[in-house]
């Protein structure tokens, strides 16, 4: 951890009015208002040498002096954990979880998290909240992800997403063959009697889903998924909610469905497949320091390329057999 630095700045006169929080948020990008706020509580801002109120309107001109001792948002320890990178700079990392891996430590999930990766990886991402983790997958989903290393990255990619500036393209192979593709729109919440599952609820959140078909096999289909909006588990809610569950799903799955004159080694594949088969394969955004439009793919891990390699070997003697 670094020694202490001190901000000296003038606040601008254009930000004459606003109240101080306020002006120092539109000054220093790179902190959130929050902890803009919290500084100004405990007496670590200083305006023309007093210590303010977060609400004192400013009138422009005014001397500010910030220390911006860094501080550790953590308390998860670093691991050696391989990290999959496909892309970093001193802003951000993208990379590609593997199947398995919780992202963030949570109860029962203290360690072993791509959290706890990063934090080893790259010891300062303990100064930003979740170690700069601005979106999430679900443990057994794979794929790509973007993570900030910066203050000013983590605002700029918080904002991003939160405006669906940020493409997410997925691949996921659902039971029973779709014969277009089409838009989930459908709100999701809490399920109304397993508060550990979500669900398709009038008054959930707003969620809409796209799919097109990427490939078809006999009694399966390959979706490429892109998303409008993030709620937590949208894609294997929302294809459930079109009676299209995710193969594997083990919570929204539903019975496993095998396909006409399935062969053993399909069978064995099929039931041996024991996540929701679902794949971060494309991110897409404008990189939060240069603006440049950066996109990124990622193929599907072993698992699932060898559960669609085994419905296109089924599906290419359905064929030959008609």
């Amino acid at each position: 951890m670094s020694e202490k630095h001190l901000v000296d700045r003038l606040i601008p006169d254009e930000l004459a009015g606003l109240r101080l929080d306020q002006a120092l948020a539109a000054m220093l990008p790179e902190y959130s208002r929050s902890r803009l706020k919290g500084w100004i509580e405990s007496g670590r801002i200083h305006l023309n040498g007093i210590i303010p109120k977060p609400r004192h309107k400013v009138d422009g001109g005014e001397r500010v002096k910030i220390e911006t001792a860094p501080e550790s948002l953590t308390e998860d320890k670093p691991e050696v954990i391989a990290l999959d990178v496909r892309y970093e700079d001193e802003h951000v990392l993208v990379l590609n979880k593997p199947p398995g891996r919780v992202v963030h430590p949570a109860a029962g999930n203290r360690d072993g998290t791509v959290l706890n990766a990063l934090l080893h990886h790259a010891p300062q991402l303990a100064a930003l909240p979740r170690a700069g983790i601005v979106h999430r997958l679900d443990k057994d989903t794979s794929g790509l992800m973007v993570v900030a290393k910066t203050p000013v990255a983590h605002v700029k990619l918080v904002a991003a997403l939160a405006e669906h500036a940020v493409g997410r393209e997925y691949l996921a192979l659902v039971q029973g063959e779709l014969i277009a593709g089409g838009c989930v729109e459908a709100p999701i919440g809490r399920h109304p009697k397993d508060r550990k599952r979500m669900a398709v609820v009038s008054g959930g959140k707003p969620a809409v889903s796209h799919y097109r078909i990427e490939e078809r096999f006999v009694g399966h289909t390959l979706l490429r998924v892109s998303l409008e909006t993030g709620r937590t588990h949208q894609i294997r809610v929302h294809m459930s909610h079109l009676r299209h569950p995710i193969v594997g799903d083990p919570v929204y799955g539903g019975r496993l469905r095998l396909p006409p004159a399935a062969g053993a080694s399909l069978t064995e594949l099929l039931r041996g497949f024991n996540r929701q088969a679902l794949h971060a394969t494309r991110l897409d955004l404008n990189h939060p320091a240069t603006g440049e439009a950066m996109f990124w793919e990622a193929a599907m891990p072993d698992d699932m390329q060898m559960l669609i390699s085994g419905l296109r070997a089924h599906a290419a003697k359905a064929h030959e057999a008609k």
